[in-house]
C-alpha cells in the first residue's frame, strides 16, 4: 500500500526540480583569469603646480578682485587590469590606466577682452602586483572574500601644464604663455577591499586604494610668442621665472574604487 505513495512522492519531487530555475542550484563563480574594469574617485597632491597656481592667485588675480583659479585636489583614475589566481588565496594582478586632472577659469575685465587660465595634470600609470585573500563567506550562490594587495607603479606620460591667454587685448602675444613640466617616475600603491562573486561570470570589487608617487626634476618648457625654451633647474639653459621653478609634482593619494571583473 505504501509503493504508489512512494512513487507518487518521486514525481512530486521531480516535477518540482523541473520547475525550479537553475541559478536557485547554482554557486558563485570564481574565475581563475579575469579581466577588470575600475573606477576610482581619489585625492590628488599636485605638489608644486598648487604652488604655481597659489603664486598666480596672488600676483595676477587677486589684484583685480577675480575669483581665485582653484587648486587641483580631486581626479578620477580609470583603470584595466587581468588578474589571475596562482593559487586558491592569491591573485597576481598587472594593468594600465589614466588619471587626469583639470582646473579653468576666465575672466572678462572689459568688453571683448577675456583671460582664460587652464591647469591640466594627466599621468598613464601602469602597474605589476599581488593580492591575498582570506577566509570566503558563502551564502547559497553568493560568495564574498576580503583581500588586501599592493604593487609597483611606473607612472609614465606624466605631464603638467599652466598656460594663459589673453584676447582682445593689446598685450596679446607679451601676456600669453604656457608652461608645460614632463617626467616619468616609479611608485608604488596599496589596497583593501572586498571582492563579491555570484553565479554568473561577473564578480564585483570595492576597495580603498592608496598611490604614492612623487615626479622630482621634471623636464621644463615655456612657450611664448611660438618660441618654446627650457625652463627649471636642469634645463639645458635655466631661466629663473616666478611660475618656471617646478622641482616635482606629485600624483599621490587615497581613492574608493569600484571594479568589474569578466571571468574567462
Amino acid at each position: 500500500m505504501f509503493r504508489p505513495r512512494s512513487k507518487s512522492l518521486a514525481g512530486l519531487a521531480l516535477g518540482v526540480s523541473l520547475l525550479l530555475p537553475p541559478s536557485a542550484f547554482a554557486a558563485a563563480e570564481v574565475h581563475r583569469f579575469s579581466v577588470a574594469l575600475s573606477a576610482t574617485p581619489t585625492s590628488v597632491d599636485a605638489g608644486d603646480l598648487n604652488d604655481i597656481i597659489d603664486f598666480y592667485n596672488r600676483a595676477a588675480i587677486a589684484p583685480l578682485g577675480y575669483e581665485p583659479l582653484d587648486k587641483i585636489n580631486f581626479s578620477w583614475l580609470f583603470q584595466g587590469e587581468v588578474r589571475y589566481f596562482v593559487t586558491r588565496s592569491v591573485s597576481m594582478n598587472a594593468g594600465v590606466g589614466q588619471l587626469r586632472s583639470k582646473t579653468t577659469k576666465e575672466y572678462l575685465p572689459a568688453l571683448s577682452t577675456s583671460i582664460n587660465v587652464r591647469a591640466d595634470l594627466i599621468t598613464v600609470p601602469v602597474h605589476v602586483g599581488a593580492a591575498y585573500y582570506l577566509q570566503a563567506y558563502n551564502q547559497g550562490d553568493f560568495q564574498a572574500r576580503m583581500f588586501f594587495g599592493g604593487g609597483l607603479v611606473s607612472y609614465t606620460h606624466s605631464r603638467t601644464s599652466f598656460e594663459q591667454r589673453l584676447a582682445g587685448t593689446p598685450a596679446d602675444a607679451a601676456g600669453t604663455f604656457k608652461f608645460t613640466n614632463t617626467q616619468d617616475s616609479p611608485g608604488y600603491y596599496t589596497e583593501a577591499g572586498v571582492h563579491m562573486f555570484f553565479a554568473t561570470r561577473f564578480s564585483v570589487m570595492l576597495s580603498v586604494l592608496y598611490r604614492s608617487q612623487t615626479v622630482r626634476y621634471p623636464r621644463g618648457t615655456i612657450e611664448r610668442s611660438g618660441v618654446v625654451v627650457p625652463i627649471g633647474p636642469l634645463a639645458p639653459y635655466p631661466i629663473t621665472l616666478p611660475l618656471g621653478g617646478m622641482t616635482e609634482f606629485n600624483l599621490s593619494g587615497v581613492g574608493a574604487r569600484l571594479g568589474i571583473a569578466i571571468g574567462l
